[in-house]
């Protein structure tokens, strides 16, 4: 199914031809019925001669509702461009061509409207004068076609020429990834919320659960219907009505994009090819405040030129564009800038989520033109730079590709160098190469520093690892199995370590440590406590299989911990239990020993208390 919108200039006689094509009137107001001007969307449908069913977005003509007008030419197919004979290409004629330009509406019909009121003569200058203002635009050579809504002259010629158009357009691209912006929300007795828009890519189903953006409310889709007629499912470019559950009404605002959950999320930068229109009135400066607009939605935005300090009508040029709303956008969609009173220009999404970049910085602006412009491996591998680490899924919808349809693309950039997997099936994520250099760089780095800072520890502990290279715990396991098999790390189950490290004290802290220890072999049972040396000594004693450190000041030789552990198994095992006192009494020492090593006991799940009380587990 396919989407017919109308454009042109106010009183120009949009809405009465939609009546006479259709039999609907589009005009749902009071208000509007009663000015006779439209002032919102308004919808319809009919049947083509052919059997073809199409949808119809009615927009408003005047000036002052040209953003509603932005809200309806959205996932529009074919442009039905409204001329009145009697007056001409007029001011809104020619910005809402430039909209459907800049929307890259490339297919569309002209209609002459009000013909029965002009004389032939002035009827083919008005057709010339329409001819020129398309020259230049994605609608240049559309046919032109005479029409009376009043006496019906030249309906089945325009009608012919709308089927026709509509014989040369695509198939719809279906990516699986369904988006509908909510263009009109409201309520319905005994039934509750429902949106309506035109669905992007994908397919909604009955009973699918839904995420409304950038909100991210979740609901079920109660109910379906299209042109009236309730449905099972809805498929991409078709007008839908979606009856939502779990949702209230004043939830949900036009601009609302309706998704499945989890794949798309709400962005406030994005980068984007933008283009003034050559009728712009005025040129757009470095940090100029515009006001953005893309499928139903809109917000105020800033405008940061990437490659020039100012941009001047007709011209085109890099921009990272910094909205005051986030919303949900992905790449190639498309966008139209204006300012309070004219529209300005727009443009095409390149890279959406993106980071701040330098101005006038050559492989910024390499990426970027590789990611509107190159080939699907090319738009993979510069993907993979922004969205890394990345599962294959992730990577097609940062391109905007068909996962399906990748594979063969990743397998040649995996084996060219240009990306490097970890980890293999449904696991599997991928780095670019530049992007795994620098987490080999970042994991050395940070193994290093921490040898540096604590020499007699053996490594760095996995999850401190993982913690300074902020990574998630499935994509860190991955890279340390990589980082180990490139001999970056070794890695002994619970710390890491550069290649070859091995603890080594110097002869001062030799001389030191030898002395403790005959300290604690003095009187194994009851060590010191009261003059502790260096507590890096001491763990890196512990390392090493020498001490045991029972508590924060109690510290035993391995020997004697040893004796004292199978002492309090033995005892336990005989008697069922034992206490603070028999171990006191066993070894001769006091209560503070003896608690330091029942507790560690506890903490090492050997022994249980149970009241004053300790039982083997």
């Amino acid at each position: 199914m396919f989407v017919i919108g109308t454009a042109g200039h106010v009183d120009h006689g949009k809405s009465t031809l939609i009546e006479a094509m259709t039999g609907i009137d589009p005009d749902r107001l009071r208000e509007e019925k009663a000015r006779g001007m439209t002032i919102e969307l308004g919808f319809a449908w009919m049947t083509l001669p052919g059997g073809r069913e199409v949808s119809i977005v009615d927009v408003p003509g005047h000036e002052r509702f040209i953003k509603t007008m932005l809200m309806g030419a959205g996932g529009v197919d074919l442009a039905l461009l409204i001329v009145s004979a009697d007056e001409g290409v007029m001011p809104q004629t020619r910005e809402h061509l430039a909209i459907l330009d800049l929307l890259q509406i490339e297919r569309g019909v002209v209609a002459l409207t009000k013909s029965d009121l002009v004389e032939p003569d002035w009827l083919e200058l008005v057709s010339v004068d329409v001819e020129d203002a398309l020259v230049g635009t994605t609608l240049e050579g559309a046919p032109v076609l005479p029409v009376s809504a009043i006496t019906g002259a030249g309906l089945p010629e325009l009608l012919a020429g709308i089927e026709s158009a509509l014989d040369e357009m695509p198939d719809k691209r279906d990516l699986g990834r369904p988006r509908l912006p909510v263009d009109r929300s409201f309520t319905i007795s005994g039934f509750g919320t429902v949106v309506t828009g035109t669905l992007v890519d994908g397919t909604l189903r009955v009973g699918q659960e839904v995420e409304l953006l950038p909100d991210g409310v979740t609901c079920r889709i109660r109910g379906l219907q299209t042109h009236q007629t309730a449905e099972q499912s809805a498929l991409p470019g078709t007008r839908v009505a979606v009856n939502l559950s779990g949702v209230a009404h004043d939830e949900v605002e036009r601009g609302d994009v309706l998704t499945t959950p989890g794949w798309l999320k709400a962005t406030d930068a994005i980068d984007v090819s933008l283009r003034l229109i050559p009728d712009a009135p005025r040129s757009i400066r470095h940090n100029a405040t515009v006001t953005f607009h893309a499928g139903a939605a809109e917000t105020p935005a800033r405008i940061r030129l990437l490659a020039v300090d100012e941009l001047a009508p007709g011209d085109t040029s890099w921009a990272q564009i910094k909205l005051q709303k986030p919303l949900p956008i992905v790449k190639d969609d498309l966008f139209v800038i204006r300012d309070s009173n004219y529209t300005l220009g727009g443009g095409v999404v390149v890279q959406p989520d993106a980071k701040r970049h330098r101005r006038n910085h050559g492989p910024t602006i390499e990426r970027l033109e590789t990611l509107r412009q190159g080939s699907e491996s090319d738009i993979l591998h510069s993907s993979l730079a922004s969205v890394e680490p990345a599962t294959e899924r992730e990577l097609a919808r940062a391109a905007n590709l068909a996962e399906e349809n990748i594979g063969e693309q990743i397998a040649t950039l995996i084996e060219d160098g240009l990306a490097v997997p970890l980890g293999t099936g449904q696991g599997r994520v991928l780095f670019s190469s530049g992007g795994w250099a620098r987490v080999a760089a970042a994991a050395t780095t940070a193994v290093g520093a921490y040898h540096a800072t604590f020499p007699l520890r053996p490594g760095i502990s996995r999850e401190e690892l993982r913690s300074r290279l902020e990574m998630r715990a499935a994509v860190f396991n991955l890279s340390v199995e990589r980082l180990v098999a490139e001999s970056v790390i070794e890695d002994d189950g619970s710390t890491v370590r550069i290649p070859g490290h091995s603890p080594e004290m110097d002869a001062a802290q030799k001389t030191i440590t030898e002395e403790y220890l005959k300290r604690l072999a003095a009187d194994p049972y009851s060590p010191p406590t009261d003059s502790p040396i260096d507590p890096e000594l001491i763990a890196a004693l512990a390392d090493r299989g020498v001490v045991v450190r029972a508590s924060e000041d109690v510290v035993f030789l391995k020997s004697a911990y040893e004796e004292m552990v199978d002492g309090v198994r033995k005892h336990a095992s005989d008697t069922g239990q034992i206490t603070i006192t028999d171990v006191r009494e066993m070894f001769g020492t006091s209560r503070k020993y003896t608690l330091a090593l029942l507790e560690h006991l506890d903490r090492l799940q050997i022994t249980r208390r149970v009241g004053d009380e300790r039982v083997l587990r």
